[in-house]
């Protein structure tokens, strides 16, 4: 009995000591991946106060990833040696390379979270957290080819930027909610979804990206807004997560445009424009359909239920749901 004892035991101290499938080899596999993790996360972090026109601190580091003072010191002694950071007094100043990677990072989070949102269909209050857990994954080369498979979207489905291959980062040019004037038109290009509450309250009351909104009320206790058809309210700490610019020629054009959704059964209606909240996938999916500007399109056929609905475009019946029509904007053509 005691043989077959010590010869278990020999066999689970083999089996934690093989190099490449053992326990330990696990654990150090593990560990690794996490240290990768926490430097990416302090590049991106970095990075996006370096944005701001702050540079973080180690301070501040250790309260955004949520360390102990001891453990984010050695954090940044380890990305110093690295190469990615520089201390220059109390400040975190990226290098080049620290940069570069830190870019890296932010394209994988806002492809991943562009492709949850528009093929996994996952709701958008949380795609953030899931990207946050898959941004780490991919290779540069993995995301080449996510982004082109996804028809090189230009912004994520917060409206932020997503840097090209070359680390290329534009900026959002818009104007907070709270500072938009009274009775103007505007297109809204930024949702911030942090605070999550915050972010949480917008997609509540119905608001997205690419809407024209104007404001027709401002109080220190709310705003009040409206689309043409629906009225929103919100408190001033949550309309300056929302941000607004300027409509171009097109689009004013456009804000007489109606969803395809709204045409009536039978009544021919031309494509105005796709909405800038349609990207990757479901968008090229769309344009290869014939669903172009210009390109007539005709409500053929309603199920019971109402949804999808099949439209003739181009000599050619297809089915759409609703959440899709919504987002093809069109001018009916007067009935005869």
């Amino acid at each position: 009995m005691n043989g077959w004892v010590v010869l278990i035991l020999l066999c689970g101290i083999v089996w934690m000591a093989l190099p490449r499938i053992g326990l330990l080899a696990f654990y150090r596999t593990w560990r690794a991946t996490r240290e990768r993790e926490l430097v990416e996360d302090a590049l991106k972090y970095l990075l996006n106060r370096e944005h701001q026109g702050r540079h973080a601190t180690p301070e501040s580091l250790s309260g955004a990833l949520a360390l102990p003072r001891a453990r984010s010191m050695r954090l940044i002694e380890k990305m110093e040696a690295q190469g990615l950071l520089e201390t220059r007094g109390a400040e975190l100043h990226l290098t080049p390379e620290g940069e570069r990677w830190a870019l890296h990072v932010v394209r994988a989070h806002r492809l991943w979270e562009r492709y949850l949102a528009d093929e996994a269909r996952m709701p958008l209050a949380r795609v953030h957290d899931e990207a946050q857990r898959r941004e780490h994954t991919l290779t540069a080369a993995q995301l080449d080819e996510l982004e082109a498979a996804m028809g090189y979207p230009r912004r994520d489905p917060h409206g932020d930027p997503i840097p090209n291959r070359e680390g290329s980062l534009s900026d959002v040019a818009g104007i907070p909610l709270t500072a938009w004037p009274l009775d103007t038109p505007g297109r809204i290009v930024h949702l911030e979804d942090e605070p999550a509450i915050a972010y949480a309250q917008i997609l509540a009351v119905g608001l997205r990206l690419g809407q024209v909104v104007r404001v027709l009320e401002r109080t220190p206790e709310r705003l009040v807004l409206s689309d043409g058809e629906h009225e929103y309210r919100l408190a001033p700490a949550v309309a300056v997560n929302v941000t607004l610019a300027p409509l171009t020629e097109e689009e004013a054009a456009r804000n007489h445009a109606i969803p395809l959704s709204d045409v009536p059964l039978h009544q021919s209606a031309e494509i105005v424009a796709l909405d800038d909240a349609l990207q990757g996938f479901t968008r090229r999916r769309l344009l290869d359909l014939g669903l172009t500007p210009g390109a007539v399109v005709y409500p053929e056929l309603q199920n019971v239920f109402a949804d999808p609905r099949a439209y003739r475009v181009r000599g050619t019946l297809i089915a759409l749901r609703r959440d899709q029509a919504d987002r093809i904007w069109v001018r009916p053509h007067r009935s005869n």
